[in-house]
């Protein structure tokens, strides 16, 4: 596969005084294309309202950063209203309207990651709004508008003239949006920092898992996600998706390097990862991380909603399980150096404490 894996940052695409939306674009990082994958980021400033709307796609969506309000109104249901902070995953299937709040914070950044498979564009999130400049109110005409919703033509015309903002508008301090309800988070959001862990290995890192056990509506969405926090200088094992998932790995915080061999034992990809970085593994190729002194964190989505992993070291690796002899036939080396390959990594652990 000649295909750049290069990471890559997101560009703005649209924005004012309420705030930013960024996103990755095919023509950078061509695996979004190759893999149908879509990412964008949302950037609210204080009091920054992202309008409703709707997409072509369907989502996880993972709040990066401070705190607000998410409403999610799911086809042929009432508008669930949800309290959002730090480390929140929401599911999105097709056919939602969600809109977006901040209220109090310097700023809510939320990312977005996705299947743009039935999209308008292979890659790319396409996003319909309700309302602003570029709604559908305003491709209509006064007349489908006011037979359509009994409204006379002057009052149209209000309606429609109304709507200057493009996406994101700044509300007034006045204005006073629903307020979230704790019911509503049921089944809708999982924190991803309060959840419990799903693997944590001492100076090594910790995973928590979205699947469909702990937020059911990723079975809808199609996709699977995780949270990882590898600590400084631990080692995320080589590994591979065995089931044919790609992974699309956003980085929360810190830095680290990578290395991904794909076919015929090419390394296709030798980086440093930062903060901001997007990058992609196609299907089948073998992925490992090693953090810098300060660790690294990351967010993926992986394209199937209850994902399966093969890691090629520790007491689960596939090496474990071959025979000796088949070890020393297929490395051409004597039963001495099976037996200290096979005998170095005997934990059960996908991430590894650096050295002593």
């Amino acid at each position: 596969m000649d295909i750049d894996l290069s990471p890559q940052l997101a560009k703005k695409v649209y924005g004012g005084n309420g705030g930013s939306y960024y996103a990755w674009s095919p023509s950078e990082l061509p695996m979004l294309r190759e893999g149908n994958i879509g990412a964008g980021k949302l950037a609210l400033e204080k009091n920054g309202f992202a309008l409703p709307r709707y997409s072509d796609s369907s989502k996880v969506a993972y709040v990066l950063q401070g705190s607000g309000v998410a409403g999610i109104l799911l086809p042929e249901s009432e508008e669930k209203v949800i309290a959002i902070k730090k480390g929140d995953a929401l599911a999105l299937p097709f056919g939602v309207v969600t809109w977006w709040f901040n209220k109090e914070e310097p700023e809510l950044v939320v990312l977005f990651l996705g299947d743009t498979s039935k999209g308008h564009k292979a890659g790319e999130f396409t996003d319909f709004f309700l309302t602003g400049s570029n709604g559908i109110f305003t491709g209509f005409s006064t007349e489908f508008v006011g037979r359509a919703w009994d409204l006379e033509e002057k009052d149209v015309k209000t309606l429609v003239g109304k709507q200057t903002g493009k996406g994101i508008v700044k509300l007034d301090e006045n204005i006073n949006l629903p307020q979230p309800k704790q019911e509503h988070r049921k089944d809708m959001a999982l924190n991803c920092l309060e959840a419990p862990l799903d693997v944590d290995i001492k100076n090594g890192g910790r995973v928590v898992v979205l699947n469909t056990k702990n937020l059911p509506l990723v079975g809808e969405v199609g996709l699977g996600a995780d949270l990882v926090r590898l600590d400084g200088k631990a080692m995320c094992s080589p590994g591979f998706s065995c089931d044919s998932a790609l992974q699309v790995t956003y980085i929360v915080r810190g830095s680290g390097r990578v290395q991904v061999v794909g076919v015929d034992g090419r390394k296709v990809l030798e980086t440093t990862l930062k903060a901001g970085n997007l990058f992609i593994v196609p299907r089948f190729f073998v992925v490992s991380k090693i953090g810098d002194p300060e660790g690294m964190e990351w967010f993926s989505i992986i394209t199937t909603p209850n994902p399966i992993f093969t890691h090629m070291a520790g007491s689960s690796s596939v090496w474990k399980a071959l025979s000796p002899s088949v070890l020393q036939a297929s490395f051409n080396v004597d039963a001495g150096v099976e037996q200290l390959f096979r005998s170095k990594r005997t934990s059960d652990a996908i991430f590894f404490p650096p050295p002593n």
